[in-house]
């Protein structure tokens, strides 16, 4: 059987940015013969994620990621059918799941690192999966409830940073179905700020043409109590600043250095320091791996708010394998509105 796959080209640059010219589209054959256990899927979707950015790199600087191989096949997170398979949990016509999806259009994987969805989760939308009824909506979910402490009735400001992107549009809107009285997205554009206000955002600030501070201000007059931190950098020195004493900052991802050679997380600067231990602000980093007994029950809730129109899904959606390298470069630019993902096949 010919597949067509994704493979590491080369890995970025000085200035660390990655190009379409660090991914490569292959053509190769796989053996459809399968041993006992295994499965052959055929992909449907694909996620590029901005975690991957460190996958790039020799060294990820994250114990639990491990660094794509130069000329092998890239992997994430995808979705895909089953199409023939010699392992008793799965049989022909399975939707199936898996963090280490590789890049290609049919691949034989092991049952054991496959898990099965049902596509009624997703109310008919098998990309959700990937997205708000997946890893990225349970990220959302539980980084607000395990690391936000946002209580109904206390009147919190929340703010989220990189607010139009997959996580960001999804735990905005949990903060608000959680009780805050503001919600207050951060993005780059007007087109995000629009997209942003349609999902119920109190206010959303475009930080390529806006006067950060002043308009931060302006839509939290209140200073803010909770923080979901998605982008790291000189941003989030500016919420931090204007966040309450017992406040709580959601260190969820810090893209806007992940281009850098800095550990993860990034280091802050002496003055942002200095504000979250004077003001006893928790900064405290979220992984939702660590969460995972938690993920069936949080599944099913978000499932029932999309169903229920009280949560809604932004995603921006590219077709065909050979698009993966551009689709990447182009969510981390931030040139998508909510998930990024890439359809496969039918």
């Amino acid at each position: 059987m010919q597949v067509q796959r994704v493979v590491l080209n080369s890995r970025p640059g000085k200035n660390g940015v990655p190009g379409p010219e660090n991914f490569r589209l292959e053509e190769s054959s796989l053996a459809p013969d399968l041993q006992e256990g295994e499965v052959l899927v055929r992909t449907l979707y694909l996620s590029v994620d901005p975690y991957m950015r460190c996958r790039m790199n020799e060294d990820t600087g994250a114990e639990y990621l491990t660094p794509w191989q130069l000329s092998a096949c890239a992997d994430g997170v995808g979705i895909g059918v089953v199409e023939s398979s010699r392992c008793s949990s799965y049989s022909v016509g399975d939707v199936v799941t898996s963090f280490n999806w590789l890049w290609q259009t049919h691949a034989v994987m092991k049952g054991s690192v496959l898990q099965k969805v049902d596509p009624q989760l997703a109310d008919g939308h098998l990309s959700y999966l990937l997205g708000a009824v997946g890893l990225t909506g349970l990220t959302a979910l539980l980084g607000v409830r395990e690391k936000g402490h946002v209580t109904k009735g206390a009147n919190q400001t929340m703010v989220v940073s990189g607010a139009a992107g997959a996580c960001g549009s999804i735990a905005g809107q949990i903060g608000r179905l959680d009780g805050c009285v503001r919600v207050v997205g951060i993005c780059g554009s007007e087109e995000k700020c629009s997209a942003l206000l349609d999902l119920g955002f109190s206010a959303a600030i475009n930080y390529r043409e806006d006067d950060v501070p002043a308009r931060l201000k302006e839509c939290c007059p209140d200073g803010v109590d909770v923080y979901f931190d998605n982008v790291g950098g000189p941003i989030s020195d500016t919420v931090i600043s204007q966040m309450n004493s017992g406040s709580h900052v959601i260190l969820c991802g810090q893209i806007s250095q992940y281009n850098k050679d800095v550990p993860y997380p990034p280091p802050l600067s002496e003055e942002t320091r200095e504000t979250l231990q004077s003001k006893s602000i928790t900064r405290e980093r979220f992984m939702v791996l660590q969460y995972m007994s938690q993920a069936e029950a949080a599944l099913c809730e978000l499932s029932q708010c999309i169903k229920s129109g009280q949560i809604k899904v932004l995603e921006t959606v590219v077709d065909g394998i050979e698009n993966m390298g551009d689709a990447f470069c182009s969510m981390m630019k931030g040139g998508n509105i909510g998930k990024q993902i890439i359809k496969i096949s039918e």
